[in-house]
């Protein structure tokens, strides 16, 4: 899905709430990034009614609005200490990469996948990385045309 010629232009989003089960190291990756990444990621074990969520904000317009006001309303952070600061506030924390050098320096600082195929990075949303970091707060690593496409710019 993340190549070019399958993608297609195309953008697909993630859940919070995980949905799927790792179940070890003899997956097709052979246990590439699992002691690192994967086995400490716990399988959802809360029940939740999905027939009475309102999930109409993930169609495609909408989810856009949503997803840039998150990113619009998250305090900003530069410069070359961004990971130092965004340790100490409070809140969602927007923090802008380069390019894929960059990127990967930032997500090895707080120790998530690094990984960047044909492009893009893993998980990424109109180039918008967004992971849950000492409990509740969310990082949002923005692409340099990230802003742009989610109409923010």
């Amino acid at each position: 899905m993340r190549l070019k010629d399958v993608r297609k232009d195309r953008q697909f989003i993630r859940p919070e709430i995980c949905r799927t089960y790792n179940f070890g190291e003899h997956g097709s990756s052979l246990g590439q990034f699992f002691r690192q990444y994967l086995e400490s990621i716990k399988l959802n074990d809360v029940l939740v009614d999905w027939k009475s969520k309102d999930l109409s904000y993930l169609q495609e317009e909408k989810f856009l609005k949503y997803f840039a006001s998150l990113i619009s309303n998250a305090k900003p952070v530069h410069g070359a200490d961004a990971v130092f600061k965004a340790y100490n506030i409070d809140g969602d924390v927007r923090m802008h990469y380069q390019d894929q050098m960059d990127f990967e320096r930032i997500a090895r600082q707080f120790g998530i996948f690094e990984e960047w195929k044909d492009g893009i990075p893993r998980t990424s949303y109109k180039g918008v990385v967004v992971f849950r970091w000492q409990t509740s707060r969310r990082i949002f690593l923005v692409g340099p045309d990230s802003l742009k496409q989610l109409g923010i710019l």
